[in-house]
């Protein structure tokens, strides 16, 4: 009996590095095959019209436009093609936006490549049916919200933040690289209006995002 065919898989980013790495976690796979490589909307759409793969892969920041902008395309052309949108601001509002845009999972730049390929599987098999981290829990925010809103992550870095960990510190602690782990606390500041670590935990404190008891 032969073996299946390969899904095959198409790879939007505009960081060749970026695609190197997920090219490589789907060449370690079984049951994946990378068709294609592409680093904007335009070249997206221009490779899934001719490749036609089973899984399109792509990040939310490209050079001209948005990875939406190319889920709406492919959504819209196609209801079986899988939709993996990847970001590096994992929130609320952009894991919304994926799912409202037609994509099939929804995953950070910052997790095992394991999770993309899982990602990847889930897209193929139901491509119309959404999967993210932390999806239940965006409904949940969504529904009773209250206050600012941090995403799973951004709250793991808050109470590292608020143990009193750095940059380079809370990187080790979460795996990930400490322009990650800054890009999380920048966030964190942003959304919470804080101008510092100090202002940071005193307004999620208030806010019941933290305990004010001792860590």
């Amino acid at each position: 009996m032969s073996a299946p065919e390969p899904l095959s898989v198409l790879l939007v980013d505009d960081h060749e590095l970026i695609r190197q790495g997920l090219a490589r976690a789907f060449e370690r796979s079984e049951g994946f095959s990378v068709v294609g490589e592409a680093g904007s909307v335009k070249e997206g759409i221009a490779l899934a019209e001719e490749l036609d793969p089973a899984v399109v892969v792509t990040d939310v920041r490209l050079p001209d436009g948005t990875g939406l902008d190319l889920v709406r395309h492919l959504r819209q052309a196609s209801d079986t093609v899988g939709i993996v949108v990847l970001t590096m601001y994992a929130g609320d509002d952009q894991l919304f936006g994926a799912l409202e845009a037609g994509a099939s999972a929804f995953v950070a730049k910052d997790s095992p490549s394991d999770d993309v390929i899982a990602a990847a599987r889930h897209a193929s098999v139901s491509p119309r049916s959404f999967a993210a981290a932390d999806l239940a829990g965006a409904m949940r925010r969504r529904l009773s919200p209250s206050g600012p809103q941090l995403s799973a992550r951004e709250t793991e870095v808050l109470k590292l933040l608020a143990e009193g960990l750095g940059v380079a510190a809370i990187s080790r602690q979460l795996f990930v690289s400490e322009s990650t782990a800054k890009t999380h606390i920048s966030k964190i500041y942003e959304k919470l209006g804080a101008a510092n670590r100090a202002q940071a935990i005193m307004i999620a404190i208030r806010s019941g995002l933290l305990s004010d008891e001792p860590l």
